[in-house]
């Protein structure tokens, strides 16, 4: 498969940069090996095609000054470490650690180049029943201030019809923290338009509390009665109208052990008439509706601005290497990290 990928351009680095294609009777997703981003998410329902993730319709675009000016993560694998750490620092078996500060006095998504501008390795891809891609990346000890040399498994699958699924594993040959999560952008109607149609539900009777940096306190705060309340699917436009934006992590309401695949949100678009499930292994799902999205030219010259995608972005909660209450995110040498995320598509 990797001699039938699309070749892109060669970086600064003197890195090949290709778009790779898993392709079934009903979807083609098309996957980068920079960030791992998933560019394209077509699915083909009641004969109609719709790409129902935002990005660019040429890779050396996701360079582009105006996009990286406001950077929004296009749908991108992030690593080391997921959502916000405060004040760039965490403390681990008694020795205190500094990381880049890229959100003024914290870190976001893994620093100033986490795994979402890095150009993973081609390990393996296949056809069949269930085409597959799977990509590497090894974070070397003190990247972005991390311990540890860290080995990352990225393995994408399709699935007929229209389900895509991504599984992280990752080993460590130091204690050091791992919290790794996918950030694509949805948009149910081609990418067309904002967000504010669609409607979403998530199972989640609480939320975690942040401060005014948008870090996780360690306290969790019920959705009862809250313009966060999703546990009934409601329109995100209305909700919208008691909140100016979502940037918040919400803690699932899970009925089985941790290893299990459970519904994590439900996006409905009815303008589309499609539908899209998200299931994980993971306690949180974050909601993020995409306020701060950049105003630049999309795919088909599609204008993307505020709330022209939604993420949500499963992991294990905000800020939980500072936070001892919360689940452990640190990774010891003979572990194993493993989460895994489905994104299922049927029609309404």
């Amino acid at each position: 498969m990797k001699s039938g990928a699309l070749f892109c351009y060669t970086n600064s680095r003197n890195e090949d940069i290709y778009l790779y294609t898993l392709r079934n009777s009903q979807t083609e997703v098309l996957i980068s090996n920079y960030g791992a981003i998933i560019n394209t998410y077509r699915v083909l329902c009641g004969g109609v095609a719709t790409d129902i993730v935002l990005g660019f319709d040429r890779m050396e675009e996701y360079l582009g000054p105006e996009y990286l000016k406001q950077y929004p993560w296009f749908g991108c694998a992030v690593g080391r470490y997921a959502n916000r750490i405060r004040d760039a620092a965490f403390e681990l078996d008694g020795k205190k650690y500094f990381v880049t500060k890229n959100r003024g006095r914290h870190q976001l998504h893994g620093g100033a180049e986490g795994f979402d501008k890095k150009v993973w390795k081609f390990r393996d891809a296949g056809e069949g029943d269930v085409p597959f891609l799977e990509l590497s990346y090894r974070s070397a000890h003190g990247e972005e201030g991390f311990p540890g040399n860290l080995e990352v498994l990225i393995r994408f699958e399709l699935r007929e019809p229209h389900e895509l699924s991504y599984e992280f594993s990752a080993t460590a040959d130091q204690p050091t923290p791992v919290n790794l999560t996918h950030h694509g952008y949805f948009n149910l109607n081609n990418g067309e338009g904002t967000i504010h149609g669609h409607e979403l539900f998530i199972p989640a009777s609480s939320y975690l509390q942040q401060d005014e940096d948008l870090v996780a306190t360690g306290s969790y705060v019920p959705v009862n009665g809250t313009a966060h309340d999703f546990r009934n699917s409601k329109q995100i436009g209305e909700a919208l109208q008691q909140l100016p934006e979502f940037d918040q992590s919400f803690v699932l309401d899970k009925e089985s052990v941790e290893t299990e695949l459970q519904v994590a949100a439900k996006l409905d678009s009815p303008h589309s008439r499609l539908s899209l499930t998200v299931m994980t292994t993971e306690p949180v799902v974050h909601f993020y509706s995409g306020k701060w999205t950049p105003r630049v030219a999309g795919k088909r010259g599609q204008p993307y601005g505020p709330f022209s995608g939604l993420c949500l972005e499963t992991h294990i909660h905000a800020n939980a290497v500072n936070i001892p209450h919360f689940p452990n995110t640190v990774l010891r040498p003979g572990e194993t990290y493993r989460q895994k995320t489905t994104y299922r598509v049927l029609p309404l």
